[in-house]
């Protein structure tokens, strides 16, 4: 009854200064345990399309709650915020990169309860994979889970150079989403649970960027100068050990009761391939051509 009471005071104390999406931002991150609002994240994206609405004004608001001592407020405005990056106008994104520092809740301890300090864990490490998301923009200029797709997508059109850039930039993003590390006995609150399906999106958009650009590399590899193929096999190896974590990551979503369609079917290459490209490198540290088979 009292965080009732305290939300509403909130809202109020918002809508006397006239400010609607300071109010809207209230509601997203009110401290009742469920996830924000449908219809308070569709209001709060449409601001950020808006040429009425300051951007920076609107993530400084998310960031005043996101600086309060309730994991519950915390919560929530990570999760706004993390909805905002995905589906807002992208200088919302731009202004985030464009910070020197983001959330800092490193040392984030909410004392309340048990709940809180269970929770305060799953926000220190959210908290640490949005920074990696908004500085892996800086890094890349786009966003990976928004970039185009598929055989026409910006990633398979890259050029050796810029796919051996961009898929360790991917890596460590999904590194630091994995990091999360979210088990299925844990989501046992609508908080939580908003912030683990906005991380599977996240997820599943993220791996099928960086499939097509193991597609790429391996496309490109056979033509690849030693020093390249180098660096393409050991970025080949490492996707290859991310397979286990990311099918762990998809059996809770399958746990949790996520449509069974949505989630990625991984199927790992055969041993054959890593055999092929390190005897290609084998012999290319050797000083001899391979010769193709007829």
């Amino acid at each position: 009854m009292a965080e009732y009471v305290a939300d509403k005071l909130d809202a109020a104390r918002h809508s006397i200064t006239g400010s609607n999406v300071s109010k809207i931002v209230c509601k997203a991150s009110s401290r009742e345990i469920f996830g924000p609002k449908k219809k308070h994240l569709d209001y709060l994206i449409a601001c950020t399309e808006s040429d009425n609405i300051s951007v920076p004004s609107l993530a400084e608001l998310l960031f005043e709650r996101s600086h309060m001592s309730s994991w519950v407020i915390v919560s929530k405005s990570l999760v706004t915020f993390h909805n905002l990056m995905s589906a807002g106008n992208e200088r919302f994104l731009q202004y985030l990169a464009s910070r020197t520092t983001l959330w800092n809740l490193e040392n984030f301890l909410d004392k309340s309860g048990v709940l809180g300090y269970d929770m305060s864990t799953f926000i220190r490490r959210y908290s640490h994979y949005l920074t990696k998301k908004a500085h892996t923009y800086t890094e890349a200029g786009y966003d990976f889970c928004r970039i185009g797709r598929g055989q026409n997508g910006q990633i398979r059109k890259m050029d050796t150079p810029k796919i051996l850039k961009a898929l360790p930039q991917i890596q460590q993003q999904v590194d630091s989403l994995l990091e999360v590390d979210v088990q299925s006995i844990e989501l046992g609150n609508a908080v939580i649970n908003s912030a683990f399906v906005m991380l599977f999106k996240d997820l599943v958009k993220l791996f099928a960027c960086y499939n097509d650009g193991m597609i790429n590399l391996l496309e490109k590899f056979f033509e690849m100068n030693k020093k390249s193929c180098k660096e393409a096999l050991e970025i080949y190896k490492k996707f290859l050990s991310r397979m286990d974590s990311v099918k762990e990551f998809l059996k809770v979503a399958e746990d949790v009761g996520i449509n069974p369609s949505d989630i990625p079917d991984l199927t790992k290459a055969p041993s054959s391939l890593m055999e092929a490209l390190e005897s290609h490198y084998q012999s290319l540290e050797k000083g001899k051509v391979p010769v193709a088979s007829s």
